[in-house]
C-alpha cells in the first residue's frame, strides 16, 4: 500500500480499536473496578503483550530509545496515563456527553499547535472542515438534554483534550527510525509505573473486583473486558494510531482520529444496547463530512508543495 492509503487504513483501524474502550470500561467499571485501577491494568497488560515483540523489533538498538527518552517520557506520562485518567476525572463532574466532547477538542488544538510552532496557518477548508466536524460530534454526542456543567470538570476535560493533542502530535513527530510498536511499548512502560506510583501514594484509588462483567445481559469472566482493553484498545489502537500519524501528520490524524466516537456509539449499541438517536445519526454524518474537507484540503496543500520541499517538511 502506498504510505498515505496505510496512514488511513491504520487510522480507521485506530479510531474502531480505541472506539471499543467505552464498552469494555463500562463493563468493568459496572463490576467494581475504580477507573485508575482499570487504566493501570489496561495499560500495563498492554505494555507486558508488547515487550516480546517491541524486543524483536528493536533487535538491541538501545541508542533509539535513548536519543528519544524524553518524547517518550512524555508520551506514555501525558498522551496514554495522563488523558485517561483526565478524561475519567471529568466524568466525575460531567456526563459523559460533556466529557467527550471537551476531549476530542484536542483535534483543534493540533491545528493551533501546528499553526504557533511551525507556521503553518490552516487553510480555509481545514477551518470549515473542523467547525462541521466539531458540530456533528456534538449531535453524536446527543448534547440536547439538560447537562450538568462543572467548571472543575470542564478544567478535567480540557486537560484530557490536552493529552490527546500530545498523543497525536507526539505520535506524528518522534524519530521515524523509532518503530511504531517500541513506541507504543515504551510510552505505556512509563504510562503503567507512573499510575502504580500515584496509586501507592494514594493521589489515585486501585481497587479491582473478580465480579463477573455484564455486556447487554451477557455475563463474562471479568478479564474478558480486561483483554479487551488492553490488546484491543490499547496493544493496537496505539500501535495503529502512532503509524498512522506518522504517515499522514498530526493534524490529519487528530482529525480521522474523531471517527473514534462514531465507532464508540456503534459498538455500545450492539454490546450495551445503547441505541443511537436519529439526530446521532445525522452528526455522524456531519463528523464525516468535516473528515472527508480536511483530507481534501491536505491532499491539495501538498500537491502545492514540489516534493522537495514537501520531503523537507516531514
Amino acid at each position: 500500500m502506498r504510505p498515505r492509503s496505510a496512514g488511513l487504513a491504520l487510522a480507521v483501524l485506530s479510531a474502531a480499536t480505541f472506539g471499543t474502550s467505552g464498552t469494555f470500561a463500562a463493563a468493568l467499571l459496572a463490576a467494581g473496578w475504580s477507573p485508575a485501577a482499570a487504566v493501570t491494568t489496561r495499560v500495563g497488560v498492554a505494555a507486558a503483550v508488547l515487550t516480546g515483540p517491541a524486543l524483536y523489533v528493536l533487535r538491541g538498538r538501545w541508542h533509539l530509545l535513548r536519543a528519544n527518552l524524553a518524547a517518550i517520557a512524555a508520551y506514555g506520562l501525558v498522551a496514554v496515563a495522563g488523558c485517561q485518567l483526565f478524561y475519567f476525572q471529568a466524568i466525575d463532574h460531567l456526563s459523559v456527553g460533556v466529557a467527550l466532547l471537551l476531549e476530542y477538542s484536542g483535534t483543534l488544538l493540533v491545528v493551533v499547535w501546528i499553526w504557533l510552532r511551525h507556521g503553518q496557518r490552516p487553510r480555509r477548508l481545514t477551518i470549515t472542515g473542523g467547525v462541521i466536524a466539531i458540530g456533528g460530534l456534538a449531535l453524536v454526542l446527543d448534547l440536547t438534554g439538560n447537562q450538568h456543567v462543572s467548571a472543575i470538570g470542564v478544567m478535567w476535560g480540557l486537560l484530557a483534550a490536552a493529552g490527546l493533542a500530545v498523543y497525536f502530535v507526539l505520535s506524528a513527530h518522534v524519530d521515524e527510525t523509532l518503530p511504531p510498536m517500541v513506541m507504543a511499548w515504551a510510552g505505556m512502560v512509563f504510562g503503567t509505573v507512573a499510575l502504580l506510583v500515584a496509586g501507592l501514594l494514594g493521589a489515585v484509588p486501585l481497587h479491582a473486583a473478580t465480579r463477573d462483567a455484564d455486556f447487554n445481559g451477557h455475563h463474562t469472566a471479568w478479564w474478558v473486558p480486561i483483554a479487551g482493553l488492553s490488546l484491543v484498545a490499547a496493544v493496537i489502537a496505539y500501535s495503529a494510531g502512532i503509524g498512522a500519524a506518522r504517515r499522514l501528520g498530526a493534524r490529519l490524524a487528530s482529525f480521522i482520529g474523531l471517527a473514534e466516537v462514531l465507532f464508540a456509539v456503534i459498538i455500545a449499541w450492539v454490546f450495551l444496547d445503547q441505541r443511537p438517536s436519529g439526530l446521532q445519526l445525522v452528526g455522524g454524518a456531519f463528523v464525516l463530512a468535516g473528515i472527508v474537507l480536511v483530507k481534501v484540503d491536505e491532499d491539495a496543500a501538498n500537491r502545492a508543495v514540489p516534493e522537495p520541499e514537501l520531503a523537507a517538511a516531514h
